[in-house]
This record gives C-alpha cells, structure tokens and sequence, in this order.
C-alpha cells in the first residue's frame, strides 16, 4: 500500500513561531491593551450594566445575550464587554471592524454562521466595531441573519446609533448605553497603570492623569505610558505628566476641570466675551477634549440663551458637528465663533424652569389620561370609541390657531413658559398675551 501523505488541517504540534509572536505582543503591547479587562469582575465603571445583578451582566452570564448595540464615548469599555462576552460565550465569535471590513466579508461571517449551525448546532455572536461606518447596503447584509437570529449582533458605536445605524436593525437590537468612567474609575484605572509599570506617581500627578482623561480609561493609560518613560526610575509628578501632554498647561488638580468649564459657562452665560474666550483658551491649551468643549456648548444654548436668540442652539450644534467633521485644532475657531455668539446673544432661562414646572407636575400632580378629542384616531375602531371626536383643526382657522384644551383638566391653567422681554423671545411673549387675551404679562419684561 502506497504510502499517504499526512492530512492537513487536524490537531498537530503548536506553531512555536506564532506562540513566540504572541507572548512578544504581550509584553510590547499598549498599557491599555495588556491590562484589558478579562473578566465583568475586572472591569471599571459600568455599574449600571455590569455590577452583580444588573442586566448585560445577567444576560452574559447565562449565554443568553440577544443583539445589542453598545453606544459610548471612546474608552469606555466596548470593546471590552464584547470581548469579555467572547470568552464567556459557547457561541463562536467572529469580530469585524467596520473600517475594513465589505458586504463581501459581512456575507461571508454569515455563511459561516449558517454552516455552524447546520453541523454543529453552534451559535454565532458577531462583533462589528465601530458599526456606525457601515454604510446602508452593509447593514442591510447584516438584517436577514440578524431578524432570523442566525447571529447574534453586537456593534459598538461612538456615534449616535439612531442617526447611523439602519431602523430596522436598531429595532432588532437592545440598545446599552456607556457612560464616561467617572474621576474616581480613571483614578483605579490609573493605580492598575501604576502597578503594572511598577512606577509611583505623586497625589497631583495621579489628579493630573484623572483630569486630562475626561472619562476616557484609554487616554488616561496612554498617557501615563508616556509619563513612566518620561519619569524613569523617579515617580511621576505633575510636571512630568505635563510632558507627556506634549508640554500643554495641564488643569492643575483634579477640581480644575469641573472649575474651568463651570467659568466658561458663567462667562458666558454673564454676556463677557472676553472672559468667556479665555477660559476657552486656557481648556484647549490644557488638553481638554473638544468634543467635551462642544457639548457644554450645545447644552448652554438651550440653558441659558433659549429662545431669546433661537440661533443660538443652531451655531452650537454647528460647532460641535464642526469639531468631528474638521477636529482639532482647525476646529478650534469653529468653537470660538460660537462661545462669543453665545456670550454676545440676549439670555433667557425660561424654557429651562418651564420644563422644570412641567416635569414636576408630570411627576407629581394627578394621574391625567390624553383627552378624548386628542387622542390617536387614525386606526380602525379609532373613531367608535369617540377619539378625536370634538378636536378642532387650527389649520382651518384662518388664524392658524383655534381655542380648545390641549391638557387634562388637572393640570389646565397651570403656567410652564413665561417669556421673557429679552431678544426674539419678547416677541414670543407677545404672540402668546395677543392670542390668550393677557394672562401671561411679565413685570420682568423688557429687552436685554
């Protein structure tokens, strides 16, 4: 009998060279990579997914993860969870990144996933980082074995998933939500850092570290990587951190985040372009994340201009698209123009106490069921059980407005919104004393 050649493909002896590689990527890799979260006990923040008890844990636990979506800021833990769930599960796991990845490989991973099932009766969970950078036709490749369940989809996204990703797969997923690990997390992120360097770092240094991650546990890493280099045999102080930073002013302790943001806020909010510009200048010199910058921004429009000046929301979500779209520090002017916009606009606060008093009185005050005339009557029956009956069409007025009650009696005549005198928003006070005879007048009305 000739003799056969040996069969490929099966259990033979392990592949020295691609072992050696490994263990040199262990030790050569990132801070951040090597102390990557093994285990849902390991990792930092994210108490309110996976402290003992709370749901992605259980749902992990029990391989009975469904598919999710796990929307957060960058350095937040989603990459981690997904592979925290890559060794829990006895599904297979196949990773994608959206970055390189085509229809044809997202085909591929799911035939795979078919020839699983069919042979062994296995399972497969795919991962897709990054999942915002699939394109239409890519996510509609995933939709079929997603609906089906032939796999279980897990993306991961820095990026608002109800703008990037498709309807129809975001309804098939359970959407989690990361927050940004708080001051104290990135400080045990940090004292991880420490001890697998083997290096000390003095109190400010480690405040230092804290306040220029901005919740991001893979900053904070990356940065004290470069500080232990930097520091040697000596421990890391504030100074050295500030080298590390490429020599910018860092916020000196850990309030001075909170403390300059809270001075560009009243800066700005107190109409002082000036103030309101350095206090900008001193975030970006120390490093703070634009897109935190941008964020405050966007709130403030709302906050503290409101409808005095209705542009102002729109130059400040403007901006904030502008610091993704462009990045720093081109972006930077964008940022700027929008600070002296907000600092310069007439200020109101009145959107902001009315949904206070709204809120309180949703939370508070009676139950109130939807009156019958506003009710829903477009589907069948709708009508039968007298919904819209009574409901008055402003359309048909030639006002473009009719007299009728839009709440329910508990809460009717309660006052939410009262305009100011300040900006556009007199002029909307105005309208609203024209068209209900009076009864909203201001004894603080009068322009900025």
């Amino acid at each position: 009998m000739a003799n056969r050649a040996p069969r490929r493909g099966g259990p033979g002896p392990p592949d020295l060279f691609a072992q050696a590689a490994a263990d040199q990527l262990r030790h050569r890799a990132p801070l951040a990579a090597r102390l990557r979260p093994r285990t849902l006990d390991d990792i930092v923040g994210q108490r309110h997914l996976v402290a003992p008890g709370a749901p992605l844990r259980v749902l992990i636990e029990a391989d009975r993860l469904t598919s999710a979506i796990l929307w957060g800021p960058a350095g937040t833990g989603k990459t981690t969870l997904a592979q925290v769930v890559a060794a829990a599960t006895a599904k297979a796991f196949v990773p994608l990144s959206a970055v390189n990845a085509g229809v044809a490989d997202v085909r591929a991973a799911i035939d795979e996933a078919r020839r699983l099932l069919g042979e062994q009766g296995r399972g497969t969970i795919l991962f897709v980082d990054e999942v915002h950078r699939f394109n239409k036709s890519q996510q509609d490749a995933l939709l079929p074995a997603v609906e089906e369940g032939l796999v279980v989809l897990i993306g991961a996204t820095t990026e608002n998933p109800f703008f990037s990703v498709n309807s129809p797969l975001l309804s098939r997923a359970t959407l989690w939500r990361l927050e940004p690990l708080g001051d104290e997390d990135i400080a045990e992120v940090v004292r991880r850092g420490l001890e697998a360097e083997q290096a000390r770092a003095d109190v400010d240094a480690v405040a230092a570290l804290v306040s220029v991650a901005d919740g991001d546990a893979r900053a904070a890493l990356g940065t004290l990587e470069v500080a232990v280099a930097l520091a040697g045999a000596e421990p890391i102080t504030t100074a050295v951190v500030d080298r590390a930073r490429a020599g910018r002013l860092l916020h000196q302790g850990a309030d001075a985040h909170y403390d300059q943001v809270s001075a560009l806020i009243k800066s700005v909010r107190g109409s002082d372009p000036d103030a309101a510009l350095y206090w900008f200048a001193r975030m970006l010199e120390g490093g703070e994340d634009a897109r935190f910058i941008a964020r405050r921004l966007v709130i403030l429009a709302s906050e503290d201009v409101g409808l005095a000046d209705p542009l102002a929301l729109v130059v400040a979500d403007a901006a904030a698209r502008a610091v993704e779209f462009v990045g720093l520090p081109e972006a930077q002017l964008n940022l700027a123009q929008a600070v002296v916009y907000l600092a310069c606009a007439p200020k109101s606060n009145r959107v902001t106490t009315a949904l206070g008093r709204a809120r309180a009185d949703a939370r508070e005050g009676p139950r109130a069921d939807v009156p019958t005339h506003l009710r829903d009557a477009s589907y069948r029956s709708a009508t039968d059980l007298g919904h819209g009956e009574g409901y008055r069409y402003p359309h048909d007025d030639p006002r473009g407005w009719v007299e009728q009650d839009y709440r329910p009696p508990q809460v009717a005549g309660h006052v939410y919104y009262e305009p100011s005198g300040h900006g556009a928003e007199a002029a909307l006070g105005e309208r609203l004393r024209r068209r209900h005879g009076g009864g909203r007048d201001d004894p603080q009305d009068g322009e900025d």
